[in-house]
């Protein structure tokens, strides 16, 4: 399996933290953020990652991060995003290197309390298709910026609905995505949404549609820094005190 952590846009939600730099190199605790993304996905059992970044700081990740050893990580590649085309687009950056392999794919604004190896073995016992990350939210105002699944009476999705203004569930699509290498030819069909960008929630659905999805409900903390200035303070703080990424 291949990681692919996706660290690009322009971070208008936080800005001005982001007037100088990425947002995926603003401080968590005591580190940056992006550092989070690559010690989760070690700590899944995935040591083969992609960086995908863009804007004028994708320099910086090369600073910081160099060769990735100092991580934990074997081979540690970058590739550059030209335009903020969408996370789909972000992902399909990062085909040849992903190859035949499975990826695990993950936002590098996502933070989680716990690791989520057991959903990377249970993919790896999937065999096929792909596997989502759920989170519960109790707030409806929150679900309705977020992509929510609609899940049937036997717990199968049915169907992903992105940004709802009425919910159909209590539970939102996490940035943490797992995929068999045939999502690369789903991103080839994509056409760009009305944001003129290539959609991860589309991707998503093709795989509900092709009933090749399944799920796990995280347990413990996630949060979306990159979600609003409120959001990166809240997550923050919840790194501090309570840490990160824990086995």
């Amino acid at each position: 399996m291949r990681g692919v952590i996706l660290a690009g846009g322009t971070g208008s939600r936080l800005f001005p933290l982001t007037r100088i730099t990425n947002k995926h190199l603003l401080p968590i605790g005591d580190r940056p953020m992006i550092s989070y993304g690559v010690e989760a996905l070690v700590k899944a059992g995935v040591t083969e990652i992609m960086v995908v970044t863009g804007g004028t700081h994708a320099g910086e990740f090369l600073r910081l991060l160099s060769n990735g050893h100092e991580f934990g990580v074997e081979r540690l590649l970058y590739a550059y995003q030209e335009r903020a085309g969408g996370i789909a687009e972000a992902l399909g950056l990062a085909a040849q290197f992903v190859g035949d392999e499975a990826a695990l794919v993950m936002l590098a604004d996502n933070l989680f309390g716990r690791t989520f190896a057991a959903s990377v073995k249970r993919f790896g016992e999937q065999g096929m298709g792909a596997r989502l990350l759920l989170a519960e939210v109790s707030d409806p105002a929150h679900l309705r910026h977020l992509g929510v699944p609609q899940i049937d009476e036997s717990g199968k999705i049915v169907r992903i609905v992105e940004k709802p203004q009425d919910p159909p569930s209590t539970y939102c699509v996490t940035g943490v995505y797992l995929y068999d290498p045939g999502v690369f030819d789903v991103i080839a069909t994509l056409q760009p949404s009305g944001r003129g960008e290539l959609e991860i929630t589309d991707v998503n659905n093709h795989y509900v549609a092709e009933g090749m999805i399944a799920y796990d409900v995280l347990e413990g903390f996630w949060g979306d820094a990159g979600e609003s200035i409120d959001a990166y303070y809240a997550v923050n703080d919840h790194v501090r005190r309570h840490g990160a990424n824990l086995d």
